[in-house]
């Protein structure tokens, strides 16, 4: 074949590989933006709150709209337990879900409704982590809350972890504009990725690199 019939097929097989690759992205970031546009509340078994930044035990803002929605699920009786998740990061003095579950006291929601996960460093852990204590207990009908760009990807790892989930992301959440669809774009990412990859793969790939990152600081450090 000559070269230049080559070039040519090789410049067409490109195009039209990242022609399906850019209209799978925007399929995908058409799902993740519907899916925030969504509230499927039902009753279940057990409102999962996805954690997020804390402060010293105090909740973030963004963390503070979750809880409160989850907070209102519950007196609502939507479902009589809430698992709080997330662990701590590096020099933390509390984990996420001990800042959340204080802040749920707060919002009347007594410690006997109150499970925490407090080992979990991203959404596939808290999930999984939150499968394997909750299903000796036959809980698998949850409510997950977060914001609402999270909704497809932690509806997913859901069904992945064995959960039958819907979502109820907080409607008060101080995200918004420019930042609001930034995380958008991410997100169709990380659901496009994860649907190909496993979300699971995707975070063991995560912890080497976050394990990798912690090894490096603290032989800088020594």
């Amino acid at each position: 074949m000559p070269s230049w019939l080559t070039v040519r097929l090789v410049r067409r097989v490109v195009l039209v590989t990242g022609a399906v690759v850019l209209a799978y992205y925007l399929v995908t970031f058409f799902q993740v933006w519907r899916a925030a546009r969504s509230d499927d509340e039902r009753r279940s078994q057990a409102i999962i709150v996805l954690g997020a930044a804390q402060y010293n035990g105090r909740p973030s803002a963004d963390f503070r709209a979750r809880l409160d929605h989850a907070a209102d699920l519950f007196h609502r009786r939507v479902a009589p337990l809430v698992v709080v998740t997330g662990g701590k990061q590096p020099g933390d003095r509390f984990t996420e879900s001990a800042a959340g579950a204080d802040y749920l006291h707060g919002r009347g929601v007594p410690d006997t409704s109150i499970e925490r996960e407090s080992t979990s460093h991203n959404s596939y852990e808290s999930l999984a982590a939150s499968a394997r204590f909750l299903r000796p207990h036959r809980v698998r009908r949850v409510v997950l809350v977060s914001d609402p760009f999270h909704s497809l990807r932690i509806q997913l790892i859901a069904d992945e972890v064995g959960f039958d989930a819907v979502t109820s992301p907080t409607h008060t959440s101080p995200i918004r504009g420019l930042s609001e669809w930034g995380r958008f774009a991410s997100e169709a990412f990380g659901v496009a990725f994860g649907r190909i990859f496993g979300f699971g793969t995707l975070s063991r790939a995560s912890s080497r690199v976050r394990t990798a990152g912690v090894f490096v600081a603290a032989s800088r450090v020594s």
